[in-house]
């Protein structure tokens, strides 16, 4: 508990405003992918049956999740909101993509989406540490207390 609490305070006085711009650029990516996973769900689930995943548990429930989770945690890593819990949530969607359902393709096709993945894994990461930012929700709230 020690750890974490010197990591949210590291990531709480190093952040640039730059990566807050990161920051609502990687929600909105999140929110684009959830409403793209929804509208193509048919190819969604085949691509997750594909992968071998949610053999233990049905996988319209966890395509129904992912979709939930990437739109609404999308939204809250774009206002600035409870960021670092979200990338938690958001964070085995992401390991799971990139390395069952992204890197097992052609990761040198024009359309691969292992790059994307990736990035947003990483950028996930660095939200787990480094939180809100300036030109968020949170910070509003700190700021008016």
């Amino acid at each position: 508990m020690k750890l974490l609490t010197k990591i949210q305070n590291w990531g709480d006085h190093h952040h640039p405003k730059w990566l807050d711009y990161f920051r609502m650029l990687l929600g909105l990516i999140l929110i684009w992918k959830g409403i793209n996973f929804a509208s193509n769900l048919h190819a969604f689930t085949n691509l997750m049956e594909n992968a071998g995943l949610g053999l233990a548990v049905s996988i319209s429930l966890i395509a129904h999740l992912i979709i939930v989770l990437h739109i609404l945690g999308g939204l809250f890593i774009t206002l600035g909101t409870n960021t670092r819990f979200v990338c938690l949530l958001n964070l085995p969607i992401l390991i799971a993509a990139v390395f069952f359902v992204n890197l097992p393709g052609n990761v040198l096709s024009p359309y691969s989406e292992f790059w994307l993945s990736s990035v947003v894994l990483i950028g996930l990461i660095t939200f787990l540490i480094e939180g809100d930012g300036i030109l968020s929700i949170e910070n509003e709230k700190k700021l008016a207390a």
